[in-house]
């Protein structure tokens, strides 16, 4: 019957299809998300090999196990580093929820809500470059820079200069840049030349090299943006250090330009995001520069805003910072503003907007109107259809502009900035830094952001919104099929 040896062949084929399916329904749902899993084993299906071949490259959302005990490491450090802070004379009334919400965030590994600090919102891309770079000509003990993005070209080229002079001044200057992202971006061997030149002590977060045995999941990335000076002055927000276009032909093709929004933050904080970089800075190189960490006390003169820093990751076991926003959600009790680039929620996060809404309390989400990304944002525009039947307000930030910035206020003294989106990457696959903020002038000045954007944004209505052409229906379907591959 089979003395053809392709017949034997062809059965060796069928086994070996059947045997890959057999083990993926064992192994793909274990851990993972329902939809997670049923996209996988449908990828798997439907084109076995392929599906097969990609799940070892992207199937596991975590970091490595050597990776994950690093992180362990990371967490007890920030232990500690809660336990020596001084005690904190916080904002009185806090509403019963919002302390509750701080006590779930310290749970999940992130430092104590700390009082009397000062934060002022920078929404101009070139002021805030200048601003950074004036305060490292400030610094005279050390500098800290972590950004996702750090690339040399005409706009940033004063900040380098900044940190050229901070190292001739007998400055440490430690900086820290993800391999990945900044690899794929031009004038990356010119930034690591001027990096070398200037005297930095440099590294690159989650490098991608095999032959140094260094390698995860290509795609778990360091999506976090902070600068530390001195550790009393600190930036964090949604800005990368390069210029405003990205320095990338189809970009400048199509005249887009990142819009952002920063913090520049004094107060005790400063010490907190700073334990932030200095762990990122042992899980790249095994030192712990803990003598550094400096957290000032409180002073309620100097500012009056409560902060909570809250770092998320591959590295945890729970996704920190949707528990935030979830947390948020369900508390809000008079209004939500939400600003997100990438807006592509998991059910809870869907069930968490959408109930928001239906209990009355109203919800803008102000996303952009074009995308740089097509995968992401025709999955994005995939949920626009159930969230206004839900109620929630659309604004289409317009183009050429790209709202990079990330943000979220609730009710009237209760923010969040950072650099997560609101995305399933975000939440599973990339480290974050968000910073949870209460204070009534801060939630007004955001606001105020806020109120400038719906200024200039278009609504969108479902009335328009069901007259898209049935292909762009097609596209973000698919588009969101895609994006549960995690």
């Amino acid at each position: 019957m089979f003395d053809d040896p392709l017949d034997w062949l062809i059965l060796a084929l069928i086994a070996l299809d059947l045997s890959i399916r057999i083990v993926a329904i064992i192994v793909v749902p274990r851990n993972r998300r329902p939809t997670s899993g049923m996209a996988w084993l449908l990828a798997i299906f439907f084109v076995p090999y392929v599906g097969i071949l990609l799940f070892w490259l992207i199937g596991n959302p975590k970091l490595p196990r050597k990776r994950r005990k690093i992180q362990d490491e990371i967490n007890e450090f920030v232990r500690l580093v809660s336990v020596q802070m001084p005690v904190q004379q916080l904002q009185p009334d806090a509403p019963e929820w919002f302390d509750s919400l701080v006590r779930l965030n310290s749970t999940l590994g992130s430092l104590p809500l700390l009082g009397g600090n000062e934060a002022r919102l920078m929404a101009d891309y070139q002021a805030t470059l200048d601003a950074m770079a004036e305060e490292v000509d400030k610094a005279t003990a050390y500098v800290h820079v972590e950004f996702y993005i750090l690339a040399l070209d005409r706009t940033t080229a004063p900040f380098f200069d900044a940190l050229e002079r901070a190292v001739k001044r007998g400055v440490r200057v430690r900086v820290l840049m993800d391999h990945w992202a900044c690899s794929r971006k031009p004038f990356y061997r010119a930034t690591k030349r001027r990096l070398r030149d200037l005297g930095a002590d440099w590294r690159l977060m989650l490098p991608l090299q095999p032959l140094k045995g260094k390698f995860q999941r290509p795609d778990l990335r360091n999506h976090r943006k902070l600068l530390i000076v001195d550790g009393l002055v600190a930036f964090m927000g949604s800005l990368n250090v390069i210029d405003r276009s990205y320095n990338l032909r189809a970009n400048i093709r199509r005249g887009l330009k990142w819009q952002e929004l920063t913090a520049r933050v004094e107060g005790p904080t400063v010490g907190a995001i700073d334990a932030i970089f200095l762990s990122d800075w042992y899980s790249e190189t095994g030192h712990l520069l803990s003598t550094e960490v400096d957290v000032s006390d409180p002073d309620p003169e100097h500012g009056d805003l409560d902060c909570q820093v809250v770092p998320s990751g591959p590295g945890f076991d729970g996704e920190n910072n949707l528990r935030l926003f979830l947390g948020l959600l369900y508390a809000a009790q008079k209004r939500v503003v939400i600003t997100s680039p990438y807006f592509v929620p998991d059910e809870s996060l869907m069930y968490a907007i959408t109930t928001t809404v239906q209990r009355g309390v109203p919800v803008d989400l102000f996303v952009s109107e074009i995308g740089d990304q097509a995968l992401v944002y025709h999955a994005q525009r995939s949920y626009y259809e159930e969230l206004l039947r839900a109620g929630v307000r659309i604004f289409l930030y317009p183009a050429p502009y790209i709202l990079h910035a990330k943000h979220f206020t609730i009710d009237d003294d209760v923010a969040v900035i950072g650099s997560s989106n609101m995305d399933m990457r975000s939440f599973g696959l990339n480290m974050e830094v968000s910073l949870l903020v209460r204070g009534a002038s801060f939630v007004a000045d955001m606001r105020a952001v806020e109120d400038d954007y719906r200024r200039i944004s278009r609504e969108l209505t479902l009335e328009s919104w069901l007259k898209q052409p049935l292909r762009s229906t097609v596209l973000d379907n698919l588009a969101r099929l895609t994006s549960a591959l995690q």
